[in-house]
């Protein structure tokens, strides 16, 4: 049998280019970074090729390591898949899906006992971390993303077209007035998601504030918290229609009457061979026709 180079290698190596940073595969495999870049330069050593070129913090790929990764990586999803189907009881059909804490909480639990009922043996293992798009195929089988337009090498269903609102708790709503005032609005802090700034714009652009300067633009990677601290007077929250809607919040208010579409939706989203893993598909078909 030809000689194989280290499993942990390959996986750390596959990691840092699907996260595109080196922190975060570290942080992914509980790894120091010293101990992350061992193993790299180990595969690097087995291959006796240069797979990234290394600038400060950064790690990027050579050609030769471009090459490595296509050739490679469809050949460990094969090898996980093959794993995977001899570790299966038969009793359990376990699927590592990735989503947004506030997605789950508000659309996909509520509606969880259908899907139970429906596939008793389906069971999901929730991941609420980052980075999910870069993970599939290796710690996640499908995910839930809030995104413009996912990458085109995967699969992708859009579940929604959202809009986007500003919200605030009761009293600063009734403070501000039902017409948006720029010199009144230039006094508050704004409350925005990590990854979602392009909403910010497009509430402002529909509120007609042009150079709007408000006094802070506080950012939050948890829509679940930044509804909270607008609850909590702490900012004008911008998030989405089913945010507000879902959330049931008597204390949060919208402010004004008028509709922004969002340049954000849903999507499921899987790498392509993904759907024909059996949790994979029965997953995809429900949340196609549950219109969560």
């Amino acid at each position: 049998m030809r000689r194989l180079p280290p499993l942990r290698a390959l996986e750390a190596f596959v990691r840092v280019v699907r996260l595109g940073s080196a922190k975060a595969a570290a942080s992914e495999l509980a790894l120091s970074p010293s101990a992350l870049s061992r193993r790299v330069q180990a595969l690097e050593d087995f291959t006796g090729k240069k797979l990234f070129l290394r600038q400060h913090q950064s790690m990027k790929l050579t050609e030769d390591g471009q090459a490595f990764y296509d050739a490679v990586s469809p050949k460990l999803e094969e090898l996980a898949e093959a794993v995977e189907s001899q570790v299966d009881n038969g009793q359990v059909l376990r699927l590592h899906l990735g989503v947004t804490s506030l997605f789950g909480a508000q659309r996909l639990f509520p509606r969880m006992p259908e899907l139970r009922k429906l596939h008793p043996k389906l069971h999901i293992d929730i991941d609420t971390g980052s980075h999910h798009e870069a993970r599939l195929g290796d710690t996640l089988d499908a995910a839930i993303i809030l995104s413009p337009q996912p990458d085109s090498a995967l699969y992708s269903l859009r579940l929604d077209n959202n809009q986007v609102h500003a919200i605030a708790s009761a009293a600063l709503a009734a403070e501000l007035g039902p017409v948006p005032d720029q010199t009144k609005l230039e006094k508050q802090t704004f409350l925005v998601h990590t990854d979602l700034t392009e909403s910010f714009v497009a509430w402002q652009e529909a509120a007609g504030l042009k150079d709007f300067s408000p006094v802070a633009v506080d950012h939050f990677d948890s829509g679940q918290l930044m509804k909270e601290a607008a609850a909590n007077g702490l900012g004008i929250a911008i998030m989405h229609t089913d945010d507000m809607i879902r959330s049931g919040d008597e204390r949060l208010a919208r402010l004004y009457d008028f509709e922004v579409m969002s340049p954000y939706s849903y999507w499921f989203v899987c790498r392509p061979r993904a759907l024909d893993s059996r949790p994979v598909r029965l997953f995809h078909d429900w949340i196609a026709r549950a219109a969560l």
